[in-house]
């Protein structure tokens, strides 16, 4: 599915990275992830390796919607992190497993990061908040999709901020404009007029064909 989105998202620990948790606004991230799965969900598939502190935010944005979510979302999780698992994770009809690796954290989640850029063809990824892990999966997924377009929002602070920073001329609108709304309807050439379906069989290939009638 070539309209698939890639969603790399964290809220920074300062325990864990305080450099990165100085700049992480968690209001602004929590906000992000919400206008995103409102613009995408119905519209496009969403993909993320589930972060325990975004698989809960997915999940209530989701509930909300009247779409089939456990189609139109596919969550990868590390085995290493079986422990960890949100209880989010059994709500989600198509989350793919990857085993560990030699019982090593690094490993296991470039494991699971490979499969995930393999095993789709992406539009776009969509970089929140966010630590080290964030710049690990941005130089990941350039290397297996380097025509998919980057959109790192580095008003969320944290590594999508030093990621904006370190890209060639990031969109200015990404660091100042807070309607995020908007913002991932520009940058991910997702039409307001475009109508929501229940699953993706449902949704026709043709774009046009998707629109609301002006004249409805």
């Amino acid at each position: 599915m070539a309209d698939t989105i890639f969603l790399s998202a964290s809220v920074p620990d300062p325990r864990r990275s305080p450099r990165f948790a100085e700049t992480a606004d968690s209001v602004a991230i929590t906000a992000a992830v919400t206008a995103l799965m409102y613009v995408t969900l119905g519209r496009r598939m969403l993909v993320w390796g589930g972060h325990p502190a975004i698989t809960p935010m997915i999940w209530v944005a989701a509930e909300s919607m009247d779409v089939d979510y456990a189609t139109w979302v596919k969550l990868y999780q590390s085995k290493f992190f079986e422990d960890d698992f949100p209880e989010e994770n059994a709500r989600f009809g198509n989350v793919v497993f990857v085993d560990t690796v030699d019982n090593d954290r690094g490993t296991s989640l470039r494991l699971m990061r490979d499969r995930m850029f393999r095993e789709q063809q992406f539009q776009a990824a969509v970089f929140i908040g966010g630590m080290d892990g964030i710049l690990d999966e941005y130089e990941l997924f350039h290397r297996y999709q380097p025509r998919a377009e980057v959109v790192p929002v580095a008003s969320t602070g944290g590594a999508a901020l030093e990621l904006a920073n370190r890209l060639a001329s990031p969109a200015q609108d990404l660091r100042e404009d807070l309607d995020y709304v908007a913002l991932f309807h520009r940058h991910l050439h997702i039409q307001t007029r475009e109508r929501r379906f229940r699953k993706p069989v449902d949704q026709p290939a043709a774009l046009a064909d998707r629109l609301y009638d002006r004249r409805g």
